[in-house]
């Protein structure tokens, strides 16, 4: 069922599943809450699943012409606190994680830990922004399909396109319904997001990196030779997965979130 909020005259759309200690999902880059699926169903078993619209994308309203971390972050705050949630565990996958990182840095007494799933806490490169610049200009040019058809096969590890091709087309379909407007805006928000690397290094919060091993936008060699961990990390690696984990080893991936939850349980 769709649930809406309205958030500073713009609606924000969520599902809310299961009882229990609230987790907060946020989706990536031309994804919706639909994206997280089965896996959201299985958390829900023990956990309150709380999964977003990440403004723009789904059906959540765009806020502006160009978004701002910042903006997203507070947007997610804002409808966190109507939903009276003063504390909760949050995973970001992919664009979700910078927002994530954003919230730790604005809003930390609000997570009792976080997680990047496929995501990292560096800002975007010289190279990197120039990418987004063109898939700004694809999409004003009417070529959004040309998106879909890149870059989500290639976040599928390639040994399992075959096996998982109704997971595929079905996140192909996803994102094509992202609006031509929210797909810019969340450029400009990726584009020109803080880089975060020392701030993570130095959190205190329990902290869960989940990578995987045939990434095609995040490297795993590259990533974890550059990365400073904090000192209460949790790594996870997805031996059999690229940039969606949640889908090519969902079990695994529910697994270790179980555990990383009862490791900040214990250490109250």
């Amino acid at each position: 069922m769709n649930k809406f909020l309205t958030i500073r005259n713009k609606k924000i759309h969520y599902i809310d599943l299961g009882q229990g200690y609230p987790i907060v999902l946020l989706h990536g880059y031309l994804e919706s809450l639909a994206i997280w699926g089965k896996f959201a169903n299985q958390l829900s078993n023990k956990f309150r699943i709380i999964a977003f619209d990440i403004p723009g994308h789904g059906k959540s309203e765009t806020l502006a012409e160009k978004h701002s971390m910042e903006m997203l972050a507070e947007c997610v705050y804002d409808t966190l606190k109507l939903m009276k949630i003063n504390q909760c565990l949050m995973i970001g996958h992919s664009m979700g994680g910078y927002v994530t990182l954003m919230v730790h840095h604005l809003y930390p007494e609000l997570l009792s830990g976080f997680s990047l799933f496929h995501s990292h806490p560096f800002a975007d490169t010289v190279e990197t922004r120039k990418n987004r610049m063109r898939e700004i200009d694809l999409v004003k040019n009417g070529k959004k399909d040309i998106l879909a058809k890149v870059n989500i096969p290639n976040a599928f590890a390639q040994k399992n396109l075959v096996d998982l091709k109704d997971e595929v087309d079905r996140s192909k379909a996803i994102a094509i319904q992202t609006s031509d407007k929210g797909i810019i805006a969340n450029l400009y928000a990726m584009m020109n997001r803080p880089d975060f690397s020392d701030e993570l290094a130095k959190t205190s919060k329990p902290f869960l990196l989940i990578a995987g091993k045939h990434d095609n936008y995040i490297p795993f060699d590259l990533m974890i030779s550059r990365i400073k961990l904090p000192k209460n990390t949790s790594l996870c690696l997805l031996e059999n997965s690229g940039h969606m984990g949640f889908i090519e080893e969902k079990e695994k991936s529910v697994v270790y979130i179980d555990r990383f939850f009862d490791n900040i349980k214990k250490s109250k």
